[in-house]
């Protein structure tokens, strides 16, 4: 017979780490270059980020307080997500350092820039997918009673987007050809998507 922990979040885990964001893992990551009105660059990764829209194709992710991407993104409405790579792994973690603001971050983690067609932040060009957005939402999480939190959820429309050919196998994408990493829990938890961990399961009807 199972033996379940349960608690109350509001109550506190009673563990030695929070769960709950190595219960919902491995998450993507939404590694999102902006630029400042004044043209600074910036760079930062962040892991709770996800698809939510086909058509047109919606993305988010979800800030921890007010920082540099959201407030780049609020003055110019646009940014660009970069798929991170596991070659890229260690140049991601190098711009989730927290520096000034006048700080470009591509060049801290001595990554080339791609120019972009429909906006102005530029893409990581060794990244194999970028999406280019454009601002759709910006809002401020709330409790259930609704207390407003520093927590921000920014929603975007890919206007255009660049896949590395060599993903691409008979015009289908091939997920784990690229290498993508996902965030896990803990304090430096990832995880690898491999060809050996593909498995099929069509839904039914």
């Amino acid at each position: 017979m199972t033996e379940w922990h349960s608690y109350e979040p509001t109550n506190g885990h009673r563990l030695p780490h929070d769960p709950l964001n190595a219960i919902v893992a491995p998450r993507p990551i939404g590694w999102v270059s902006t630029v400042s009105a004044d043209g600074v660059a910036n760079l930062a990764p962040y892991s709770f980020f996800n698809l939510f829209n086909y058509s047109p194709p919606l993305i988010g992710f979800s800030s921890m307080g007010w920082k540099d991407s959201v407030a780049n993104i609020e003055a110019t409405g646009e940014f660009v997500w970069n798929l991170v790579s596991r070659d890229l792994g260690e140049a991601m973690n190098t711009t989730a350092a927290n520096v000034a603001a006048d700080v470009d971050e591509f060049a801290l983690a001595k990554l080339d820039m791609a120019a972009s067609t429909k906006v102005k932040p530029a893409r990581v060009a060794a990244s194999r997918a970028q999406f280019e957005c454009k601002l759709t939402q910006l809002i401020r999480l709330e409790t259930k009673e609704g207390r407003e939190l520093d927590q921000w959820l920014v929603l975007g429309e890919a206007v255009a987007i660049h896949i590395d050919s060599a993903m691409l196998e008979d015009g289908v994408y091939q997920t784990a050809r690229a290498q993508p990493i996902l965030r896990g829990g803990g304090p430096a938890d990832y995880f690898e998507i491999t060809e050996d961990a593909l498995f099929k399961m069509r839904r039914p009807g």
